[in-house]
């Protein structure tokens, strides 16, 4: 195989891959992200939570770093890529005052760049014939990378947006389930809950897909442990194992709704469990209802409640190692809001 025919096939090889990562990851909604960017966000976080030593402070830093270097990477392949094709032939690019083929790798380099995001061809003109056609390609996939990387991030922002709101909505009801329980009784049911339950079950599901569809979602740690969605989840499923579990059954919310937010905040575990996060090891500290029972609220027995909870053991492993993966502590009504760094 000849040198040129090396740069031709290694040029399409990697316009194939920076392709098929761009729409895999911009408008696949279920994709999961493409298989590069997706390593690239993994090993990105990883490393930040290695040198930060989880300070929040640095990690709010890691999801806007991992969105620009996923745009970097894509210009940086889809510019190598187009400059391998165009290499494959000594004449494909001319010089357009003289006419005569350019010889530099410099010169090559900047007539892709001008090429992918310009409409002005400049100084250098390409080959009659086929390689004008390519460089009509050339240009379109550059004009396509544009808008499809300009979208992408305004799905990405918008995300972010919708996944602070929801749990900013669940930790406003208070820091621990203990508080939610009770904020939600009127002193003689829990129907206040019901509207409540229904709302945030909604806005989770909607956060499920656009995890599914933007993984990079992942990565956008927020300093403000309020707006944590892994630490709001955490406390939405509790305070729903107290109202499925614990409270006697005559005082129970509308049971439609808890079945529907359980199931919600199942689907977000499953989303995000097979690429963001490991079951912890542990489970978290076990769940205490004297404070709800001196409040008045009726809860069932100690013993009885513990049956209930020793079957959501992998469940509550689940949620602590989804809290650990966005670096932070379990939230719990005797901790205070600590964060590592």
């Amino acid at each position: 195989m000849r040198v040129n025919d090396i740069y031709l096939f290694s040029g399409i090889l990697v316009l194939v891959l920076v392709a098929v990562d761009l729409l895999w990851t911009s408008i696949w909604v279920d994709g999961g992200g493409g298989l590069l960017s997706r390593r690239m966000g993994k090993g990105f976080w990883y490393l930040l939570r290695k040198i930060s030593r989880d300070n929040s402070k640095i990690l709010r830093l890691a999801g806007p770093l991992i969105l620009s270097l996923t745009l970097v990477m894509w210009i940086l392949l889809l510019w190598a890529g187009w400059t391998l094709v165009f290499s494959a032939d000594a004449g494909a690019v001319l010089l357009s005052q003289k006419n005569t083929p350019i010889t530099s790798w410099t010169e090559r380099i900047y007539f892709v760049g001008f090429t992918l995001f310009t409409l002005g061809i400049g100084d250098y003109i390409p080959k009659k014939g086929f390689w004008q056609i390519m460089t009509t390609i050339a240009t379109g996939s550059g004009m396509l990378f544009i808008t499809l990387s300009v979208s992408y991030v305004v799905s990405v922002v918008s995300g972010v947006v919708q996944k602070r709101t929801f749990a900013k909505s669940i930790t406003g009801q208070g820091s621990d389930w203990v508080s939610i329980v009770k904020r939600s009784w009127d002193g003689s049911s829990f129907n206040n809950i019901d509207l409540f339950l229904k709302d945030q079950s909604s806005q989770l599901t909607a956060l499920t897909q656009q995890h599914k569809a933007y993984p990079i979602l992942h990565y956008y740690h927020t300093q403000d442990k309020g707006q944590s969605s892994a630490v709001a989840v955490a406390l939405f499923d509790e305070a729903l194992t107290v109202y499925e579990y614990g409270v006697d059954e005559k005082f129970k919310p509308n049971q439609i709704w808890i079945q529907e937010a359980r199931s919600s905040v199942a689907d977000y575990l499953d989303t995000l469990h097979s690429v963001f996060f490991k079951s912890a090891p542990s489970t978290p500290p076990p769940m205490d209802l004297d404070p709800l029972r001196e409040k008045g609220i009726p809860v069932k027995s100690p013993q009885e409640f513990n049956i209930f909870l020793s079957e959501l053991v992998e469940r509550r492993e689940k949620l602590l190692g989804l809290v650990e993966a966005d670096a932070w502590h379990w939230p719990s009504n005797e901790q205070q809001d600590s964060h590592g760094g």
